[in-house]
């Protein structure tokens, strides 16, 4: 006898994680997907510039020019717009980098809270880029920006 309501017991309990795990799943392929772009979008159109010259001279492969990426945001039901702006695509050893170049009106710092506002939306949009190449024809620099992980967490805990 007791082994009748041993079985009762565990088809109850299968009955309910089945019903549980078809909701679970439900709900988990109806969830939004993040906007991750898989590819950046290349537009052919090049102005040729000290910015090109620069990096060809250092060894990338211009393959994009000047894009404007639309972006919409819902906001309590609202769509607020913006855009995002990339100056050119570069590729080096089959790796793809997005340029951006400096602005003489708004000069890059060099600091954490400056570089996560003004580069990090890129890379967070482009996972698969190999980071944001930073071009001053001033000063004939490039510099390469990558999202690495902070493995020294402790230091912002107080």
């Amino acid at each position: 006898m007791d082994t009748r309501y041993d079985t009762v017991i565990i088809i109850v309990i299968g009955v309910i994680l089945a019903i549980w795990a078809f909701y679970s799943l439900r709900a988990w392929l109806e969830e939004p997907e993040p906007l991750v772009l898989r590819t950046i979008p290349l537009n052919e159109d090049m102005d040729e510039g000290p910015a090109v010259n620069l990096l060809e001279k250092a060894g990338y492969d211009v393959v994009g020019g000047k894009m404007k990426i639309p972006l919409a945001f819902k906001v309590n039901g609202n769509t607020v717009h913006s855009r995002l702006f990339i100056d050119y695509v570069a590729v080096q050893n089959s790796s793809t980098y997005m340029v951006k170049t400096a602005r003489r009106k708004k000069p890059m710092e060099w600091s954490g809270p400056e570089l996560r506002d003004r580069l990090m939306p890129y890379l967070l949009l482009y996972p698969g880029c190999a980071g944001v190449l930073y071009v001053d024809t001033d000063q004939q620099s490039i510099r390469l920006i990558t999202l690495v992980e902070d493995l020294e967490e402790e230091e912002y805990e107080d």
